[in-house]
């Protein structure tokens, strides 16, 4: 039996890419430090430890415990744009942490390593999205994130480590953290709709985003050791229609029954448009179709509403004040 470590697996996407290596047949072992994701979300025939990746004692325990064959990190704090305003910790975290895992996985021998990053790599501009544009991070997050992946790279040829790379972009669907006023359009939308608040949006609403149900996202990364084409390989991954943030306030709307009350916020610094040419992909994995955004929204309404509202987080730690967007400001 193939074991696995999963950084992230209590959080959204990570829990989903945990059910999918457990039907794989895989042993795994979670690594979260919960300051997103939640411990119900993780199976119980799933080894659970709380901790972070940037404790480096705690992540050379585990490998020296369970001599892992594969390692799937997933943990992160995707707060992309509040990324400008808590630099040092996205760094801790996202980079350093990562460094962490990729030192262990070269000691270890580790299989493969699959990293999902993000196309906040890409930058502004840069449309459709393809593999071998030359990266231009406009944000600490996409810095963070490309940082990694190269030094991916550089760990595969000298030491030989092998690595899967994805870049998701604006992932949602069920178990996603809703009470999260920082990221996840879709799910801070719902959030407000089920607290009978305004829907807020950042500028007019007409940037725009291909937004991914996670199971256009998650079978693919979890299977991705088993497809000896993708190793050593960078994918885009998720759906490849655009919506502009207006358009999205409608679909989600329908699925509550309510008529939007919307409140503009001042336009933050972000790209305006982003979205991904997915024929690497599709070609390597065999896909050829995505959730529909109408059914997908479906689907994680319908689990939202089981669920319930949370209360908005805040982030304690904000390292710069200075141009902070508006709403963003702790309480």
């Amino acid at each position: 039996m193939k074991k696995s470590l999963i950084t992230g697996g209590a959080g959204f996407i990570g829990s989903h890419v945990v059910n999918h290596c457990l039907a794989l047949g895989h042993k795994v072992v979670v690594l979260d430090d919960l300051s997103g994701g939640f411990r119900d979300y993780v199976p119980s025939e799933v080894t659970f430890v709380e901790g972070s990746i940037t404790d480096v004692q705690l992540v050379q325990q585990l490998f020296d415990q369970y001599q892992f064959d594969y390692v799937y990190h997933l943990a992160a704090y995707a707060a992309e744009g509040l990324s400008h305003f808590i630099r040092r910790f996205n760094y801790n975290n996202n980079l350093i942490g990562s460094i962490n895992l990729i030192n262990e996985s070269v000691k270890h021998n580790v299989e493969c390593f699959v990293f999902t990053s993000s196309i906040a790599v890409y930058g502004p501009g840069q449309v459709p999205m393809k593999e071998d544009m030359i990266p231009e991070p406009e944000d600490p997050y996409g810095i963070a994130k490309y940082a990694v992946e190269l030094d991916l790279h550089t760990a595969h040829r000298l030491f030989g480590l092998d690595y899967i790379i994805f870049r998701p972009h604006n992932v949602y669907g069920e178990n996603q953290n809703i009470g999260d006023k920082y990221r996840n359009v879709i799910g801070i939308f719902m959030n407000q709709i089920m607290q009978d608040q305004p829907l807020t949006i950042f500028g007019d609403g007409t940037q725009s985003r291909a937004f991914s149900h996670v199971d256009d996202v998650a079978p693919y990364i979890a299977n991705a050791i088993n497809v000896p084409a993708a190793r050593n390989q960078v994918f885009n991954i998720g759906a490849d229609k655009p919506y502009t943030v207006n358009e999205l306030v409608e679909v989600v709307a329908k699925q509550f029954d309510v008529s939007p009350q919307i409140r503009h916020l001042e336009a933050r610094k972000e790209v305006v448009h982003a979205y991904s040419d997915h024929s690497k992909v599709k070609s390597v994995f065999d896909i050829d179709s995505f959730v529909p955004i109408a059914q997908g929204i479906e689907r994680m309404a319908s689990w939202a509403k089981t669920a319930g509202a949370r209360q908005s987080q805040e982030f304690e730690n904000i390292e710069i004040h200075r141009h902070l967007p508006q709403g963003w400001a702790s309480k």
